[in-house]
């Protein structure tokens, strides 16, 4: 008698729980169609028989042998009829081969029934042959009709579909192949091997998981099975890790058998060795990836999850908890769809075109400034296409011989273009690495990120509204804080109009002369207060453009920063450059820009004014030597109003009104800085011939 420790029973107990488990899936998945019907009812008589096989090898008496038998046929006779349905034409009769197959079944189940459950099982009889032979006969037939079925219904699936029907032959044919292989032995020997019958509990139980995904891929069975990824990554993953463990461990005893005196260092040494490796293996973000690819490749009809995906991606743009702009969210966002490690990101700013936001595990390109009227944005914004670099060098014509600019060649790894829209225009685009693991894209792919797309762009979009919605109730109180100014300015007026007017009658009076000063030095202190307010901020009045000599410009604004140290040094290269704008406003703007470079300067630093022209275009550049600023800050708080550094002394308008100005001259105000080596503002501004032909092109 056998016990509850034997081979056999644990191999039919795995079978029968696999099985189990699977019947209970199905179940709650089936639809009512016949197809998944006879799939429930094999699977569920396969995990019955192979119980009852277990009973029997844990010392179940065998009276129950006939039971066993019966329930074996009936399990077998299902898959059988599961496959003929499978190759029926749809809706309508058995016809032809499939006809033939089907009574063939019928005739040799009805007699191995018979025989099965005949009560002098196993005795010898019908002349010279034994009632064992004709059962092991049989089931070898029966065997053999279930891989002629498999066989036909591979042959009779279209190319294109025999990816949906694929783990269901290799599930169904092992099983009729693994019991060909059985009785043929069985008959030649007139015995059945044990170890060969202990092992098929092992080799039904290892057909359940493919049946299950067969499932899954053919939801007209009305089976909607759902697997999940994770699920399946993490089992393939700790599946991967055990049976590693388990041969690194055999390797472990080997060596120490093998190693004499030193075998027992060698074996821990060794197994430390190989845990370590796991433990690398496991943390493998690349190693992930692959595994993530050929699971979806192989396993799933479709090769994302998009609850998942849809989930995942919301979290991200909501935030993730590691601090991260919008901008940088957004990138990571679309990263992760293709197992990107790195990107960077492009957004629409007035004038100057797309330039760069974000950069996520990328050094910043410098320059990397693409014309809104550029090649690479008018064709995203025309085509609206996941431009992928790599096919874009094998086949430039599909792109309509796109050329990518020099600024995308610098930018390292680049792989991916994703443009991202906004009510049907271009907000921006993200560019993404070479992700961690080689992957052809499909067009499951690219619909994907075309839809993420998007998504961010929704997202950075409401941010910036909020912003400019943010920036325009400064302005409303900026507005209201002027008018308490004037209020407060007209009572200060109105105060030393009164001492005029009565300095003729009383200016002999010591007390009112007294009186009197101390009125006017309340109302001086009033008004430098205010002006100390407002001098960094205020808002010049509008000026008629007239020609100015830029020289001459950069020589008074030098004059009036002379008494601040450093000196500024003015350095012009190219005379005689003049150009249109408004002389007071240009002449404050470079002098905010001196004044602020001198301000982060110590007094032994230097401050440079330099003139040059480039083409086209009278370039000016404000440079110092002093504490400079980091990228984040140049990118989100240096240009943003209200936003000062300089805390009661300061607005923080001055740079926004700068660039606001330089803009509205039809010019760019371009800025350098690393913190610790100083910063530079460069703005080029069209010459005066340039803004007339422009203006008289544009009437």
């Amino acid at each position: 008698m056998t016990g509850l420790g034997d081979i056999g029973f644990l191999s039919f107990a795995a079978a029968a729980l696999a099985h189990l488990f699977l019947a209970f899936v199905l179940l709650t998945s089936w639809r009512g169609r016949l197809q998944g019907a006879l799939l429930v009812a094999a699977v569920c008589l396969t995990a019955l028989w192979a119980a009852l096989a277990a009973a029997l090898q844990a010392g179940l008496p065998s009276a129950w042998v006939p039971a066993e038998g019966l329930l074996e046929l009936a399990s077998r006779g299902l898959w059988l009829a599961f496959l003929l349905r499978l190759l029926s034409p749809r809706g309508g009769l058995l016809r032809g081969r499939v006809r033939h197959l089907a009574a063939a079944a019928l005739v040799t189940g009805l007699v191995q029934a018979a025989l099965v459950a005949a009560p002098w099982l196993g005795q010898p009889g019908l002349g010279r042959l034994e009632v064992l032979d004709l059962r092991l006969l049989g089931f070898l037939v029966l065997a053999v009709t279930g891989l002629v079925a498999v066989e036909q219904l591979y042959r009779n699936t279209a190319p294109e579909r025999r990816w949906g029907i694929k783990f269901l032959c290799l599930g169904v044919g092992g099983l009729f192949a693994y019991d060909f292989f059985l009785y043929a032995d069985a008959l030649l020997f007139r015995r059945i091997d044990p170890h060969l019958w202990d092992a098929r509990g092992l080799v039904d139980a290892l057909a359940a998981p493919l049946l299950a995904v067969a499932a899954a891929r053919n939801p007209q069975w009305s089976l909607d099975v759902f697997v999940s990824r994770r699920m399946v990554l993490h089992g393939v993953a700790l599946t991967g890790a055990g049976l590693y463990l388990l041969a690194m461990a055999a390797a472990g005893s080997y060596i120490r058998y093998w190693g004499g005196s030193w075998g027992r260092v060698f074996q821990v040494a060794f197994l430390v060795g190989a845990a370590l490796l796991l433990l690398a293996l496991l943390g493998s973000g690349s190693l992930r990836a692959r595994l993530r690819v050929f699971l979806d490749k192989h396993f799933f009809s479709y090769r994302y999850d998009y609850r998942e995906e849809w989930l995942r991606l919301t979290r991200t743009l909501a935030g993730d908890g590691g601090g991260r702009s919008l901008p940088e969210r957004a990138v990571a966002a679309l990263a992760d769809v293709v197992e990107c490690a790195a990107g960077a990101l492009w957004l629409r700013d007035g004038e100057e075109g797309f330039v760069p936001r974000a950069w996520l595990n990328l050094a910043p390109v410098e320059g990397a400034v693409e014309p809104e009227d550029g090649p690479l944005a008018a064709f995203l914004a025309r085509r609206g296409w996941v431009v992928d670099l790599r096919d874009l060098a094998a086949r430039p014509r599909r792109y309509g011989g796109l050329a990518v600019p020099r600024w995308l060649e610098a930018v390292p790894g680049a792989w991916l273009v994703v443009p991202l829209f906004h009510r049907e225009a271009l907000l921006g685009f993200v560019v993404l690495a070479r992700p961690r693991a080689p992957r052809e894209l499909n067009w499951e792919d690219y619909d994907l990120l075309r839809t993420a797309g998007r998504q961010v762009a929704s997202h950075l979009a409401q941010e910036q509204a909020s912003e400019a919605l943010a920036q325009a109730r400064q302005m409303e109180a900026f507005g209201r804080l002027s008018a308490f100014v004037m209020h407060d300015l007209k009572n200060v007026a109105a105060q030393l109009r009164l001492v005029v007017s009565n300095a003729e009658r009383h200016l002999g009076n010591p007390a009112f002369v007294e009186d009197a000063m101390r009125t006017v030095g309340h109302a001086a202190e009033k008004m430098e207060r205010l002006l100390a307010q407002l001098r960094a901020g205020r808002e010049a009045a509008r000026e008629t453009p007239v020609r100015l000599d830029l020289e001459a410009v950069l020589a008074r604004v030098a004059e009036r920063a002379r008494s601040r140290r450093p000196v500024p040094e003015v350095e012009v290269r190219d005379g005689g450059l003049q150009v249109l704008a408004a002389a007071e406003r240009l002449t404050d703007v470079l002098g905010h820009l001196v004044q602020n470079a001198q301000e982060a300067t110590p007094p032994d630093g230097r401050v440079m004014l330099r003139l040059r022209r480039e083409g086209e275009q009278a370039v000016i550049e404000v440079e110092d030597t002093g504490c400079g600023m980091d990228e984040a800050f140049v990118r989100e708080r240096l240009f943003k109003p209200f936003d000062s550094t300089k805390g009661r002394e300061g607005m923080g308008i001055g740079a926004f009104e700068a660039r606001s100005f330089v803009q509205a001259a039809g010019g760019r105000l371009e800025v350098r800085s690393r913190p610790g080596e100083g910063t530079l503002f460069r703005i080029r501004l069209p010459l005066a011939g340039t803004s007339a032909r422009r203006a008289m092109q544009g009437g």
